[in-house]
């Protein structure tokens, strides 16, 4: 008799496991095969992201505009993409500033929402907090010539899952001094030193393989995602305390929610993109 695959045989380790081959897989074949590719599947990842953030703030009783606020999220890192891959000119990207005033006027007709401006403070907050940071991953990747560079992508999530994985199996044999308890009664300065030491080695190995950019940078790049790559997963700690709950999702067995395994990324986001950009 054929036995059917179920993810939710496995520990909570060996889904992790599963999810992060399955997801690492998806994302680096997508980002090296073509922009176009990377462009629709972290396209995806945001909206699905977004969407969360809007679902797990109606919990706490806000109205934000789901499905208008995820549109513009698209929207905008679709007009980052194209105006960066030189597809349309830079003047396209003032279409934001009226097309996301836009959430003013549907806020104003809906009659049964009592609070229209939380529900619109927290519809920008969605767009800042996730759709922005993914949008200037398009700048990062098209920061050098303006041509599109899967290896600044590839390796700057190599080293986010590094310092991600570093931190886990660190934290779990020898975290006994708390690093934020408050926020994360889990997280120690143990296993934050055991992701940073992770990070840092992948950030020199990439050194040696990936030239288009210079070597003492992905060393820099290490420590923005070593330090703004942890505050972006205790300040989503802070924000699913604050409604009460674990895990931001469950579409991804082990990790939770989108938001759960991208936290890093959204912090980390706009300083390697500044960084990139500055130097």
């Amino acid at each position: 008799m054929r036995s059917r695959f179920n993810i939710n045989n496995y520990s909570n380790l060996g889904q992790r496991a599963i999810t992060a081959a399955v997801g690492a897989l998806v994302v680096i074949s997508s980002s090296v095969y073509s922009d176009w590719t990377y462009f629709v599947v972290f396209a995806a990842i945001l909206a699905f992201s977004q969407m969360e953030f809007y679902k797990l703030t109606g919990l706490d009783g806000m109205l934000p505009l789901r499905s208008f606020g995820t549109f513009l999220g698209v929207m905008i890192f679709t007009l980052t993409f194209m105006i960066e891959k030189e597809r349309l000119p830079n003047e396209y990207l003032y279409l934001i500033f009226p097309i996301v005033s836009l959430t003013f006027f549907i806020k104003l007709y809906k009659k049964t929402d009592k609070k229209p401006f939380t529900g619109v403070a927290y519809t920008f907050l969605g767009i800042f907090y996730v759709a922005l940071p993914f949008s200037l991953l398009n700048l990062a990747v098209f920061s050098v010539d303006k041509v599109f560079h899967y290896e600044i992508l590839i390796g700057c999530l190599m080293i986010l899952w590094a310092s991600d994985t570093g931190a886990y199996f660190a934290g779990t044999k020898f975290g006994k001094t708390k690093l934020f308890e408050r926020v994360s009664p889990k997280k120690s300065w143990e296993g934050f030193l055991g992701g940073a030491f992770s990070a840092i080695l992948v950030a020199f190995i990439l050194s040696q393989y990936f030239h288009v950019i210079a070597d003492w940078k992905w060393l820099v790049i290490a420590g923005i995602i070593i330090i703004a790559g942890t505050y972006g997963d205790l300040i989503e700690s802070l924000f699913k305390r604050s409604i009460e709950i674990k895990d931001s999702g469950n579409g991804l067995p082990g990790h939770g929610g989108f938001m759960d395994r991208f936290d890093g990324l959204l912090l980390s986001a706009p300083f390697i993109t500044a960084f990139l950009k500055i130097f």
